[in-house]
């Protein structure tokens, strides 16, 4: 019986074609049936596909209940992109690299053969990761409200610093003046946390990191609390608005909004072959041991 995958992803480069279209080839000889997004619908719309015309377009979450894997063509923030439309469901992800390393798309384009050939065999493994969660009390990102790295608040239409007060669990910890705050899950402390200057914690820490953006009180630094925590804000701005955003998505919300982050029901499954090691992938992007002494 034939199986469902759907497949996103971002325009590719014509040197790419041939892989494309040889995994396709591939999902059709393993008996998977693909339901495409509509970006990548309009990507591979030149390609040479047999039954292309008859490949489904997935527009709603209702379109992909059935769907067994996901594929995400890209690098990590198409993963992101990929994971709102199939997170609801904990469908497993395939991330498929077509760039530079990434924390989260780790299957390079020259191995999806393969990777097709795992899946249809069940040799595979799941690397589960925490969602955070977002509530507010004023219209936001709706059934969209969740991430895999981090939750930010920023200022913008002014120069000024922000003021953000953070409650832990209804219990006030601490005002931070400056340019925003990130809180980020464990997978999340690869990256905007990071820059500024927040820890590294490994994916299954169970852990939320609160890390200002830019802090004028210059004793404030990045905090680990427990994810089973709900972290809590109010906000003081010179401007009426401020920016919030959850992974790539952002939205402008009004200063007086009431905002809470937790961890999320559900988490995201990420697929991984060929005994994938984290610890692995962070050498290699952070360049850890490349030194002459080494």
């Amino acid at each position: 019986m034939s199986q469902l995958v759907a497949i996103n992803g971002k325009p590719f480069e014509n040197g790419e074609k041939k892989k494309i279209q040889d995994f396709f080839g591939s999902l059709h000889e393993h008996n998977f049936t693909p339901i495409i997004s509509k970006e990548f619908t309009k990507a591979i719309g030149d390609l040479e596909i047999p039954n292309a015309d008859k490949f489904k377009t997935y527009h709603s979450e209702k379109d992909l209940e059935n769907v067994k894997y996901a594929f995400s063509f890209g690098g990590d923030g198409t993963l992101l992109e990929t994971l709102t439309h199939v997170g609801r469901f904990e469908i497993p992800i395939v991330g498929v690299n077509m760039g530079r390393l990434g924390f989260l798309a780790t299957t390079p384009l020259e191995d999806i053969e393969k990777a097709v050939q795992y899946l249809a065999l069940g040799e595979y493994g799941l690397d589960e990761r925490a969602l955070l969660q977002m509530d507010s009390d004023k219209k936001s990102f709706e059934k969209d409200n969740f991430a895999l790295n981090d939750f930010t608040i920023l200022k913008r239409d002014t120069s000024s610093m922000i003021k953000v007060k953070v409650y832990l669990n209804g219990i006030y910890l601490n005002t931070y003046w400056a340019d925003g705050l990130i809180v980020s899950t464990p997978t999340g402390s690869t990256g905007y946390s990071l820059s500024c200057g927040g820890p590294l914690v490994l994916p299954q820490s169970n852990n939320f990191i609160i890390t200002p953006v830019s802090p004028h009180n210059l004793n404030a630094r990045p905090l680990v609390v427990s994810d089973s925590s709900e972290i809590s804000f109010k906000i003081e701005a010179r401007s009426e608005n401020v920016l919030v955003s959850l992974d790539s998505r952002s939205m402008s919300v009004p200063t007086d909004i009431k905002i809470s982050i937790r961890r999320y029901k559900l988490n995201a499954k990420l697929i991984k072959f060929n005994n994938y090691n984290q610890l692995q992938t962070m050498r290699k992007k952070l360049k850890w041991g490349i030194d002459y002494r080494n």
